[in-house]
C-alpha cells in the first residue's frame, strides 16, 4: 500500500474496524463532533447500533449517538482515516483482509494493545500509524458502551518509515504530517491526544501497565481500586514491572525506570478504580485474551534477549489456564 501524507485537518469519512469498546468510545467521540463515521463490528452490536444508536453510558449518565453501523469489511474503501481495533490475536487476519480494500491514501492507525501490531500489519502491506489507547470501556450489551475512565491517546510512526520515490529511510525528530492530521482529527474531537515522531517508547510504557493490571485483574476478578490497595498485589505489580523495564532495556528501547514505570502505573490505578482489565472482561465471557501479546510478549522477548521473566511466566502460565477451562 502505498505510503501517502495527508496534511488535512478534518478527513472526511472515517472507519472503525473492529468496533468493540475501544473502537465504539472514539467513533462515538468523533460521531458527536460532527465527523461521519461508520462503525464496522459483530453483527449482535451493529444490528443495535443501526436501530438504536449507539447507547453511551459514562460516569451514570447514559445518552444515544447516532452513527453508521456495518458488519461487511468492505465498507472501508470510503475511508480517509480508518481506526484499526480488532484483537492482537487477529491483527495479521484482518489486516490482510482490509488491505486491497483500501484507497490508496487512506490513513489507517493501530488503535491496539501490544507493541508490535504495526510491524506486523506492514506484513500484509499496511503501513499503519502506531497508538496508545488509554481508555477503560467495556460493551455492557449490544449496541451499550460503558465508559469508566479516561480516553486519550498517543499517535505516531513506528520506527523508521519507508519514505516513496527513493528518500532516505528512517526516524525523523519531528512527528509527520499524517500524525499531526490524525492528532488534529482527535483533538478537534475533544479528545486528547499526544503526537511523537516515534511511537514505540510510548507503545512500550503501555505495555508495563497492561502487564501490571491485566493478567491480576482478570486471574483475581478485581477492579483497579483493590488491586492497589493490597501491598501484597502491589508488590506483585511491581516485580512484573521490573521485568517488563529489564527486558525493553535489553531490546533497545529507551524507557523510563521501573521506579517511575512503578509510581505511573499506581497513579493509573487511581485515577481508574473503578475499571476492571479487558483481559477480565474476556475471560468473564469465555473469549480468548490478548495474553500473547502482553506479559507473554515480554516472556517471549526476554527468553531472545536472555532476560529472566517468572513473574511475567507465571502470570501467562496461569491466564493461558483459566482461557481453557472458561472455553
Amino acid at each position: 500500500m502505498p505510503v501517502v501524507d495527508r496534511p488535512d485537518d478534518r478527513p472526511q469519512r472515517v472507519v472503525v474496524f473492529g468496533a468493540g469498546a475501544v473502537g465504539c468510545y472514539f467513533g462515538a467521540k468523533l460521531a458527536e463532533a460532527g465527523i461521519p463515521v461508520t462503525l464496522i463490528g459483530r453483527a449482535a452490536h451493529m444490528d443495535a447500533v443501526r436501530r438504536d444508536g449507539l447507547l453511551f453510558e459514562s460516569r451514570g449518565e447514559q445518552h444515544r449517538v447516532r452513527i453508521a453501523a456495518d458488519t461487511r469489511p468492505e465498507a472501508v474503501g470510503d475511508a480517509d482515516v480508518v481506526l484499526f481495533c480488532v484483537k492482537t490475536r487477529d491483527t495479521e487476519t484482518s489486516a490482510r483482509q482490509i488491505a486491497a480494500l483500501l484507497r490508496p491514501d487512506a490513513l489507517v492507525v493501530s488503535l491496539q494493545n501490544g507493541v508490535d501490531n504495526v510491524e506486523r500489519m506492514r506484513g500484509a502491506g499496511i503501513d499503519a500509524l502506531g497508538a496508545v489507547v488509554y481508555v477503560a470501556a467495556a460493551m455492557a450489551g449490544p449496541g451499550h458502551l460503558r465508559h469508566s475512565g479516561r480516553g486519550d491517546l498517543v499517535v505516531g510512526e513506528y520506527g523508521s518509515r519507508t519514505q516513496e520515490r527513493g528518500e532516505a529511510r528512517g526516524s525523523t525528530a519531528e512527528p509527520s504530517a499524517r500524525a499531526l492530521a490524525v492528532g488534529r482529527l482527535f483533538e478537534g474531537a475533544g479528545v486528547p491526544c499526544r503526537v511523537e515522531a516515534d511511537v514505540r517508547a510510548a507503545l512500550w510504557d503501555k505495555l508495563v501497565a497492561n502487564c501490571a493490571y491485566n493478567a491480576i485483574s482478570a486471574l483475581g476478578r478485581s477492579r483497579y481500586g483493590p488491586m492497589i490497595d493490597d501491598p501484597d498485589v502491589r508488590e506483585l505489580m511491581r516485580e512484573t514491572i521490573d521485568e517488563c523495564v529489564a527486558v525493553a532495556r535489553a531490546d533497545g528501547v529507551a524507557l523510563t525506570d521501573a521506579d517511575v514505570q512503578y509510581e505511573s502505573a499506581m497513579r493509573l490505578g487511581e485515577a481508574m478504580r473503578e475499571a476492571s482489565s479487558s483481559m477480565e472482561q474476556d475471560l468473564s465471557n469465555g473469549r480468548l485474551t490478548e495474553i500473547d501479546s502482553l506479559n507473554g510478549y515480554v516472556v517471549k522477548r526476554g527468553a531472545a534477549l536472555g532476560v529472566a521473566t517468572p513473574t511475567n511466566r507465571t502470570l501467562t502460565t496461569l491466564v493461558r489456564l483459566l482461557e481453557r477451562s472458561a472455553r
